[in-house]
């Protein structure tokens, strides 16, 4: 009898259903490709499951696991089997998987949590359980940019990684790998063969403007934006220091990131309006997917 075979996946922060990502295909040619594999996927960092709900349509059977109880709990609340029947989650690290057994998994998928992985033995799991022909894709964002507002641009990119600003509540090394496009993390040649990178830098000189293959891109409110830029770890961190700073909107004198969103509204001439809140601006964010075969 042969071993059981299974997809493992990790987890974006933002809600993919709601971003243009060009490379996430569901199209019906794909969804028949998916149904034929062997043996199920798995994803490693799962959060709340993200995911494997994405995926769950095109593939018979998914594994998601996340090293944290809470988001497993999580996940399972948001996933009912009555709808997600071929998903399963498991609380473990990346770099160790005892449940599933050597050469079972069809497909490795992570996001971001990818960044995080111990490589010294994430490498030595994924060569164990991924069968020869087998894929790993891992995929991640970093930073976006307002490619219409130069300027703008310019200012997030000081407060996110200004000294002065949140450059030092990042964590690392993670913050530094993503933002290097996980260029640092090489799948072994000795297991892995037909390594590609897609890879997209935005620009600042207008929509489409940065270099490489465009993944990730969403059209919002600049308030929204603004929401957006409250989920960063590094605001999470900072806000830790600060707590005597509340945000306007709170009945506060304003922290950080309304700093931040004053500055862009003020020295970006279209975005310096009254309801600079409700201005719709396109935004990309640099992003990568990485892929490799498992000889």
């Amino acid at each position: 009898m042969s071993p059981k075979k299974s997809n493992i996946a990790s987890q974006p922060a933002c809600d993919t259903k709601s971003l243009e990502i060009n490379h996430l295909s569901t199209s019906s040619t794909h969804k028949a490709v998916y149904s034929q594999l062997q043996w199920p996927p798995s994803h490693l960092g799962t959060g709340h499951g993200l995911v494997p709900r994405f995926l769950a349509a095109s593939f018979k059977q998914l594994i998601g696991t996340d090293p944290s109880p809470g988001m497993i709990a999580k996940a399972k609340e948001l996933t009912s089997k009555d709808h997600y029947s071929n998903v399963d989650f498991k609380q473990a690290g990346a770099e160790t998987l005892p449940f599933i057994e050597k050469g079972s998994v069809d497909v490795v998928t992570a996001a971001q949590a990818v960044h995080w992985f111990d490589y010294t033995k994430l490498w030595l799991e994924m060569e164990r359980i991924v069968r020869s022909g087998g894929t790993l894709a891992f995929w991640g964002y970093k930073d976006h940019v307002l490619p219409e507002y130069k300027r703008a641009s310019e200012i997030l990119d000081t407060y996110a990684y200004g000294d002065k600003f949140l450059g030092p509540y990042w964590g690392q090394p993670g913050r530094s790998i993503i933002q290097g496009l996980l260029r640092e993390v090489k799948p072994p040649r000795e297991a892995w063969e037909d390594v590609k990178r897609i890879e997209y830098e935005p620009g600042k000189e207008g929509i489409r403007s940065g270099t490489g293959e465009k993944i990730m891109g969403k059209r919002m409110r600049l308030g929204d934006m603004e929401e957006y830029v409250r989920t960063w770890s590094s605001v999470h961190a900072w806000k830790e220091e600060h707590k005597d700073s509340v945000r306007k909107s709170e009945g506060g004198s304003g922290d950080i990131v309304d700093e931040m969103m004053n500055e862009i509204s003020k020295h970006e001439g279209p975005l310096h309006i009254n309801s600079w809140q409700e201005k719709e601006v396109e935004v990309e964010w640099g992003s990568v997917i990485l892929l490799a075969r498992k000889k």
